[in-house]
């Protein structure tokens, strides 16, 4: 889904927990965690990562992706049977053990392939005063449009949509956060509150903002 840092982990083939989900009643019951005992399949996590998102981030490798991209750093990700279970709750105890982690990064994989699970550890972290930004191959409007309760749950648990495939052919060093220039940096509440696609801008020291590079 991502050009990124490798990661590293056993492969533990098992089947995938689900891949669909239904019922927004049902999510949203999950989502207030009556019960904390849901179970993910990741690949990795990374406690100290500086390059998926601003500030020292606790990130979650998820396992599974449909899209394939050619040239992906993880193609370890790929396999929805790959890697291994874990808890919602385990992910959220370790997020909280570092005082000084500023927040959660969903990577992959792609983690709306368990959104449903991914969305109850972004409100957990949310919950420990954690920001959450969200890496997707899917596009905002492709995810917006697909009227799913398990998508529009993460979604609105998320702060930073990070969107669109890897396209090795636009892949950029330079590019803030992102492994290729077509991808976006979405600032959520913001595009909410617009009705459109609002790009989420960096502030700098003196307290201006700047733009994401292209």
């Amino acid at each position: 889904m991502r050009q990124g840092h490798f990661f590293s982990g056993k492969q533990t083939p098992r089947p995938l927990i689900s891949l669909c989900f239904g019922g927004g009643a049902a999510i949203m019951e999950k989502i207030a965690f009556t019960e904390r005992n849901e179970r993910m399949r990741i690949a990795s996590t990374m406690s100290d990562s500086i390059v998926d998102g601003p500030g020292l981030r606790f990130t979650v490798f998820t396992q599974g992706c449909p899209h394939n991209c050619p040239g992906c750093h993880n193609p370890e990700t790929h396999d929805p049977a790959g890697g291994h279970e874990v808890t919602v709750e385990e992910l959220a105890e370790k997020i909280g053990k570092n005082p000084l982690t500023d927040g959660l990064t969903l990577s992959g994989g792609d983690p709306f392939l368990q959104a449903e699970e991914c969305a109850q550890l972004a409100a957990l972290a949310h919950g420990q005063g954690k920001n959450v930004w969200t890496y997707t191959g899917y596009t905002w409007e492709i995810l917006t449009a697909a009227g799913r309760p398990d998508w529009d749950a993460l979604l609105a648990e998320t702060d930073v949509l990070v969107d669109g495939p890897f396209v090795a052919a636009q892949k950029s060093y330079d590019a803030l956060f992102r492994g290729s220039t077509n991808q976006r940096l979405i600032d959520m509440a913001a595009t909410r509150a617009a009705g459109r696609v609002v790009l989420w801008t960096r502030p700098n020291p003196l307290g201006h903002f700047t733009i994401p590079e292209s």
